[in-house]
């Protein structure tokens, strides 16, 4: 394991006092690594956790070819006969049903009916949908007797669903490193699977700090807001996956603060803090990182955010003074790689953003997720944004849809890294890049949305 000045060293330009963006990403990428344990979990257990290893489809999925559709099955070569009479006759010799197997044979000029995902018979490969046929019956019993269909209505081979044609027998089916999401669920269900081995859920410490936090339930004082931020942190640590461990609000006090890291350290995976890493704050939170662990203060160069801190803690004290007088000993004893920390700016908008753009993929690289970057959508800017390069912003917007089809997006309003009404009016953070300029009006700006994650 790399101390944080190791991999400061590889990273060119590395300056903690005006970290870029993509600094961030680089560093955290250095920093964190997959957790190693796993877990054998029944699929309805599974949703959310990340795969540990392949899945190999132990079948074809479908076992057979079969219907796509209610319609009748019949030989396709027939339909050359159409051209020359216009349409073409089938007589209706049976049905076959979903779930076993027709037995008959078929001569030229006979079809059978047959319903969607029932297997199709010997020598037959096309289907017309029911729909799409005039249908003969006896005059007497009402049975079905034949179909006539017209020229042009299908083609050989139509709506026939082909064995092995979802997934074939021996085929990769679902890859290490993939998030169980219920269509991959859903996949591994098709192939009989009870059960997936997946990472272990990752564990996530969380408190707020300061003296001006009030908990819920507090009577309101001078000078003091309520936490919110423990409430969004929960949020997106659930909808992550993790399993989260709230401990509360703890106080500018550097006892209360060197017990609540040594605790948080001693059974999580990572520790996000929020408030207390801001330049000019009561540095209680910020000695108290810098005594129990290894750990680096940036100013980042994006709105809103900039202050954050990085690195890690240890539950025992004693490893981090050993990690202080031999950095070879520290990296060969495993019990010292400590908990991963995030320290947050305390501003709720701050929390979110840097959460979004910074922890959250470095959670996800933890869970031993595959690096997959946020799928960016573009859209047409419906107002003039005022923004000077040399930072990386993200402005909380809503996207929609435009009259002619395209995507446009606004912003929520004020910007300000307290506002978290405007967060909660969103639906996406409009993200401009650190050399971008001003927007005027229709120009195409890029959105990460929130939908799954916020």
């Amino acid at each position: 394991m790399k101390t944080l000045e190791q991999i400061a060293a590889n990273l060119q330009g590395y300056d903690p006092q005006s970290m870029t963006a993509a600094d961030v990403h680089a560093f955290l990428a250095q920093l964190v690594s997959p957790v190693r344990e796993t877990r054998e979990l029944p699929l309805f257990d599974a949703l959310g956790r990340v795969l540990a290893q392949d899945v190999v489809s132990p079948l074809d999925v479908p076992p057979h070819d079969n219907s796509a559709m209610d319609g009748y099955a019949f030989d396709g070569r027939q339909l050359a006969t159409v051209a020359a009479n216009g349409s073409l006759t089938l007589q209706v010799l049976g049905t076959a049903f979903a779930g076993k197997a027709w037995q008959g044979q078929l001569a030229r000029g006979q079809c059978v009916k047959i319903m969607t995902g029932a297997i199709m018979p010997d020598g037959l490969d096309t289907v017309v949908p029911q729909e799409l046929v005039t249908l003969q019956r006896d005059a007497t019993t009402g049975k079905e007797q034949s179909i006539q269909l017209a020229a042009g209505v299908v083609h050989p081979g139509d709506n026939r669903r082909l064995r092995g044609e979802d997934l074939a027998l021996g085929r990769s089916a679902l890859q290490k490193g993939e998030l169980l999401t219920p269509a991959r669920l859903g996949l591994a269900a098709s192939l009989g699977l009870k059960q997936l081995m997946t990472w272990r859920a990752l564990r996530v410490a969380y408190f707020s700090t300061g003296d001006e936090i009030l908990s819920l339930g507090d009577a309101p004082r001078e000078g003091a807001v309520y936490d919110s931020n423990r409430y969004t942190i929960f949020g997106l640590l659930t909808r992550l996956g993790c399993e989260v461990i709230d401990m509360g609000v703890v106080r500018d006090d550097p006892p209360q603060l060197e017990s609540a890291f040594v605790q948080a350290a001693g059974q999580a995976d990572a520790i996000i803090t929020s408030g207390g890493v801001s330049v000019g704050e009561a540095d209680y939170t910020k000695a108290m990182m810098k005594k129990l662990g290894d750990v680096a203060f940036w100013r980042i160069a994006m709105r809103p955010g900039r202050p954050m801190a990085v690195g890690r803690i240890f539950c025992d004290k004693s490893v981090a003074s050993a990690r202080e007088s031999s950095v070879d000993s520290y990296e060969q004893d495993s019990s010292s790689e400590g908990a991963v920390v995030f320290g947050l700016p305390g501003n709720p908008v701050a929390v979110m953003v840097t959460f979004l753009a910074f922890v959250r993929p470095a959670l996800l690289q933890m869970m031993g997720a595959r690096a997959t970057p946020a799928p960016m959508l573009q859209a047409h800017s419906l107002e003039v944004i005022r923004k000077k390069p040399g930072r990386t912003e993200y402005q909380r917007a809503w996207v929609s849809n435009a009259p002619n089809g395209q995507l446009q997006v606004r912003t929520t309003g004020s910007q300000g890294s307290g506002v978290l009404r405007s967060m909660a009016e969103a639906n996406g953070l409009l993200v401009l890049a650190h050399d971008q300029g001003n927007i005027a009006v229709g120009d195409v700006v890029s959105v990460m949305m929130f939908e799954g994650v916020v």
